[in-house]
């Protein structure tokens, strides 16, 4: 007997091409710092939350304390020359770049929670050992090593610059000499005919790295190709109207490891102003809905997938991996549902399988720790729940109180200069998949230029 589930009210873009949001949005011209996955005010209310032994984020920061990489015994193995090869094979160097990575940002976390310099010196020892030894990222897999590395050292390093004096100016421009030295070139021209999630790593690494090094140039290059890319890891290429992923077809694996990236990239744009998450009618939410609804053993719509340049086509969707989930859902979740007010049913489900989220050496570990019920109040974005807020692509916006408001794609309203028709849609959840209904009803102003 097929059984319907709730409706899933979204934001729709209706009509609008990746290449029209390029040639409509407004390029970042300065940054706010911190400002990379976690604001200030997110990371000063996970402290108190700590500090005060608030359940179960008190428990969370233990679990992260526990892990050897969050040791202060911790020891680099940094190497002049990384490599990875196809399948993983040859790997020099590349697992212990992604757990020291990953160290430096425990570490750095560490020292914002309980502000013992010995943590933030330890961070910094982890940082200043490859940025003075790396001098190359090589092989088949250079590019997606590249990015599923670079945005956790520069999370780590954004931490520390601006909440510890005592990092030597000297060190900083060294390691900033190597994200822009070694790390950039590699991904710079991303790579358009591989899957998708080599792609939004990249993305999500040169958004970090512009930040790091205040090279807008490097950051609005990073969000253009998310949205108007030739690759299959642009937003629109990776998924689907209805949610689909490129790599449904491959494994489920890859698909939330594509996701994952996407997602962080999404993060980190927004607290730059930018509003990747809104882009395409909430594309990346659709993409989640539907791997989570998916991978909880449910059946959901699938069309043959074909990649933009015929390399994959992928006929029917892939059980491998399927029920396997990758802690990538927490801060989705809290976008969409804590900051925009969207029910986002499947993935809520698969937060509260996973949580707290723990640590993974491809994404950004600690997911539960640092975005599982955080206040609207502390988010960097264009907009928060019943708040009021300036930021330099808009005159004062009211926030939205409910989803049944339209906005564009940068989360304003009523209109934007060169904005298209948009209208919200009902996404009906069921057993024959997602399928999204648009409401047409409800148009632009200034619209269908």
């Amino acid at each position: 007997m097929r059984r319907m589930f709730g409706l899933l009210m979204l934001v729709c873009l209706c009509g609008a091409s990746p290449r029209a949001w390029a040639q409509t949005r407004p390029a970042v011209t300065a940054f706010v710092h911190p400002g990379m996955y976690h604001s200030k005010a997110e990371l000063d209310f996970v402290r108190q939350e700590v500090l005060a032994g608030v359940q179960p984020r008190k428990s969370w920061y233990d679990k992260m304390v526990a892990d050897s990489r969050s040791s202060l015994a911790w020891t680099p193995k940094p190497i002049a020359h990384v490599a990875r090869g196809a399948f993983n094979s040859p790997n020099i160097g590349a697992d212990d770049m992604g757990h020291d990575a990953n160290a430096a940002y425990s570490q750095a976390l560490q020292w914002y929670v309980t502000r013992d310099s010995v943590h933030a010196r330890k961070a910094i020892a982890i940082l200043n050992a490859w940025s003075g030894t790396l001098q190359s990222i090589t092989n088949h897999d250079a590019l997606l090593l590249t990015g599923m590395r670079g945005h956790k050292f520069c999370n780590a390093a954004e931490i520390i610059r601006f909440s510890y004096p005592g990092w030597p100016q000297a060190e900083q421009d060294r390691f900033k000499k190597m994200m822009i030295g070694i790390f950039y070139p590699v991904i710079q021209d991303f790579f358009p005919g591989a899957n998708g999630n080599w792609d939004e790593s990249m993305v999500l690494t040169m958004l970090c790295i512009g930040i790091f090094a205040e090279d807008t140039a490097i950051f609005n290059r990073a969000v253009n190709y998310a949205m108007s890319g030739p690759g299959n890891g642009a937003i629109g290429h990776y998924i689907n109207d209805f949610g689909e992923c490129q790599e449904s077809g491959r494994d489920q694996g890859h698909t939330q490891l594509g996701l994952g990236f996407l997602a962080s990239a999404c993060e980190v744009a927004w607290k730059q102003g930018v509003d990747l998450y809104g882009a395409l009618g909430n594309r990346l939410a659709l993409g989640f809905e539907y791997t989570a609804q998916y991978n909880l053993g449910q059946t959901v719509r699938f069309q043959p997938y074909r990649s933009i340049d015929g390399a994959y086509n992928y006929p029917s969707i892939s059980a491998i991996g399927r029920g396997n989930f990758q802690p990538v859902y927490e801060k989705v979740y809290h976008h969409y549902h804590d900051l925009k007010g969207m029910p986002m049913p499947f993935t809520l489900q698969v937060v509260n399988k996973m949580r707290p989220e723990g640590y993974n050496i491809d994404h950004i570990p600690w997911g539960s720790l640092m975005f599982a019920n955080l206040p609207p109040s502390t988010g960097v974005g264009l907009f928060h729940p019943g708040a009021q807020r300036q930021d330099r692509y808009a005159t004062a916006s009211t926030a939205p109180q409910a989803p049944e408001r339209a906005f564009d794609l940068l989360g304003r309203s009523p209109a934007y200069p060169g904005g298209r028709s948009q209208g919200l849609g009902v996404l009906i959840a069921g057993p024959s998949g997602l399928i999204w209904k648009p409401n047409l009803s409800i148009r632009r102003a200034n619209a269908d230029k």
